[in-house]
């Protein structure tokens, strides 16, 4: 999506450690027409597929999962990072590890929410290792839904967790996967 692209290329920032800092206008302050443009896109490359239900994990993929469910007319789901008061007890589990904060999440998704039946579309703004996706894909699986894809804004594709994904026979679509990228030059090259 070169829309996107150009604007990884504009205001995105490169720090040590692979880091691709897109908050001024993905994952802290949001630019909404961007998002709408990334949630029809969404909706373009997903027109073949039956979907029901956007899963997503807490908290950066909620704005983009709520902005795409509207080409798709359906709920959103998140993952939460840790069970409030207000939770039930019945609900799917799965460990992800946080490369970005370090530490161990034990996501969870109400079992009211998910399940057999459901045709499952996931929807997360960066893709790395893959682990936020792995712990997603085994709640779908623990819950009987199906799994249609994976929709990615941003892939890491030096660091390889949408290739194995993609090995398992996931269906992987990444808006914007980059290839390499240098901060001590700001240099950015896309797949």
């Amino acid at each position: 999506m070169q829309l996107l692209k150009d604007r990884i290329l504009r205001d995105g920032q490169l720090f040590p450690g692979n880091i691709l800092k897109v908050d001024s206008f993905l994952n802290h302050q949001v630019d909404v027409d961007l998002l709408c443009e990334i949630g029809k896109e969404f909706r373009r490359i997903y027109s073949d597929c039956e979907i029901n239900k956007i899963l997503t994990i807490e908290a950066s993929g909620i704005g983009i999962a709520c902005i795409a469910a509207q080409f798709f007319s359906c709920p959103v789901v998140f993952a939460k990072k840790s069970k409030s008061i207000n939770i039930s007890n019945d609900f799917y589990q799965s460990d992800v590890k946080s490369y970005t904060h370090g530490n161990i999440n034990h996501v969870i998704v109400s079992k009211d929410f998910i399940g057999s039946g459901d045709k499952v579309l996931v929807i997360d703004d960066f893709l790395a290792h893959g682990c936020a996706l792995r712990g997603l894909v085994d709640i779908i699986t623990g819950a009987g839904a199906e799994l249609v894809g994976c929709g990615i804004v941003i892939e890491k594709g030096f660091q390889h967790g949408g290739d194995e994904l993609r090995e398992k026979g996931i269906r992987v679509e990444s808006l914007a996967i980059v290839e390499s990228m240098n901060p001590k030059t700001g240099e950015i090259i896309f797949r």
